[in-house]
């Protein structure tokens, strides 16, 4: 049995969607962010020394890393969300999976951060320049790709979407990026 742990707002959103898409049955440990910090709860230090979501519990084995555990669920229990590696699509695949969490996720956590820090007062000087600069030329490069695509790899849902399903969810429903 798979045993989620799952964090409010966090990456494991990516876990739950791909777990639910496979119709792969799972426990669902839930966790929610201290109100005050937004920081997750001790108790997840007592499943991962770091304390962060998504926590995946399954074969004995405790694995932490949301791009690692698609990947793996992908590869042993839904290899149809994946191009074969022999197809040319699997080097765009490969990209895109690793483009949510690097290129992606910094201008992502800077505009977030950012917007916490100016309700709170902080003038910001060079962040809000750089954080805009960087996010516009990331999701810029992430829209124009998608111009006329529903999915970012092989016109079919693939291990890719769930990556960066999180961040764009993120973006239009909570920081209100959605043009």
């Amino acid at each position: 049995m798979i045993t989620l742990h799952h964090l409010d707002q966090s990456r494991s959103f990516r876990i739950l969607w791909l777990l639910e898409e496979i119709k792969q049955p799972y426990e669902l440990i839930r966790y929610y962010r201290d109100s005050s910090t937004h920081l997750a709860p001790e108790s997840l230090k007592t499943i991962h020394p770091l304390g962060k979501s998504p926590v995946l519990e399954w074969d004995g084995k405790v694995i932490a890393e949301s791009g690692a555990i698609v990947e793996l669920l992908i590869q042993q229990l839904a290899p149809h969300l994946a191009p074969d590696m022999d197809e040319p699509t699997y080097v765009d695949y490969l990209q895109w999976i690793h483009f949510s969490e690097s290129s992606a996720m910094l201008p992502f956590l800077l505009k977030t951060f950012n917007a916490i820090e100016t309700k709170q007062g902080t003038k910001l000087v060079f962040l809000e320049n750089y954080t805009q600069v960087e996010f516009d030329k990331v999701f810029s490069y992430l829209n124009e790709y998608l111009k006329d695509k529903e999915f970012l790899v092989a016109d079919r849902l693939t291990g890719a979407d769930f990556m960066m399903g999180f961040g764009l969810h993120a973006l239009v429903y909570h920081m209100g990026q959605g043009e």
